[in-house]
């Protein structure tokens, strides 16, 4: 999987290499506070039969379970490595610990881990990482506020990127149905090729038509017809950004400006799609 261009169907997930602030994102099988959550958004998927097989935020646990570690950072002045956690079961992101292991120094997030248990975690796509010339993203680019407490989003700039590979990660392949969303924002875009979360090549190299399913988020407008200025959502397919079932641009599609936006794009794995986004509340 990856963040920044997508995994192939062969898939895993990984953030983007256009620019946005990513801060929860997941990938489905089948089409708070420092207290505990009752019920996390993956427990919502659960219970409906599509369950979370990679499930990743910097803000917060998408579990109602979930006591692990959110990301990994590291520190410029000597290289070290910490790992962010939750305040509380279901809770989030203790943005104190990494602001007193960031202190005075710079941090990057090199790893976004799986909460699902899957084995899919994120890691960046450079020297140090999973191999490549992108860099990681910084920690402390944007802070937000999650239910009242502090957190940091994952703030992708072009040349961040992150890629997970894991051949018994349950990720869904040729032509099984699956699901991703992602809570973004519609104020940090660009139209650069391509701010995508999803299922991409294994290989890191474009395989092809059809060997990506990745949702897309931004400007670029990739068989021209747009209408509006976007940002919008899209699916990459590979070799191609797709708002309707062909290259024709649908005239419904929205620009979703919103400092928060939630994008999800859902198929059968074979000929039919379904593409939606929405303003997303400040707390997601």
């Amino acid at each position: 999987m990856s963040m920044r261009s997508w995994l192939r169907r062969a898939r895993r997930a990984l953030p983007p290499a256009g620019a946005t602030a990513v801060l929860v994102v997941g990938l489905l099988t089948g089409a708070g506070t420092a207290r505990a959550a009752t019920e996390g958004p993956c427990d919502i998927y659960a219970a409906g039969g599509t369950p979370c097989v990679a499930a990743h935020s910097t803000t917060r646990a998408l579990f109602a379970s979930y006591s692990g570690a959110l990301c990994q950072v590291q520190r410029a002045s000597d290289g070290r490595l910490q790992d962010v956690g939750v305040l509380a079961a279901g809770g989030v992101a203790d943005a104190g610990a990494q602001d007193s292991f960031c202190a005075r120094t710079a941090c990057t997030i090199t790893r976004v881990y799986d909460q699902s248990g899957s084995g899919n975690t994120l890691v960046h796509q450079g020297p140090g990482g999973t191999g490549g010339d992108d860099a990681a993203a910084t920690a402390t680019t944007e802070a937000l506020t999650v239910g009242g407490r502090k957190a940091y989003a994952l703030y992708i700039n072009p040349g961040n990127s992150y890629f997970a590979y894991n051949s018994a990660g349950a990720v869904p392949t040729g032509s099984s149905p699956e699901g991703e969303y992602m809570v973004t924002s519609g104020t940090h875009v660009n139209g650069g090729c391509c701010f995508d979360y999803g299922n991409t090549e294994i290989d890191h190299k474009a395989d092809g038509n059809g060997a990506m399913d990745a949702i897309n988020f931004g400007t670029e407008c990739c068989f021209g017809g747009c209408g509006g200025p976007g940002p919008w959502v899209q699916a990459d397919l590979e070799n191609g950004l797709f708002s309707s079932g062909s290259k024709t641009w649908n005239p419904n599609q929205v620009s979703q400006t919103s400092r928060f936006v939630t994008a999800m794009l859902k198929n059968d794995g074979t000929t039919h799609m379904a593409l939606n986004g929405a303003d997303s509340p400040p707390a997601a």
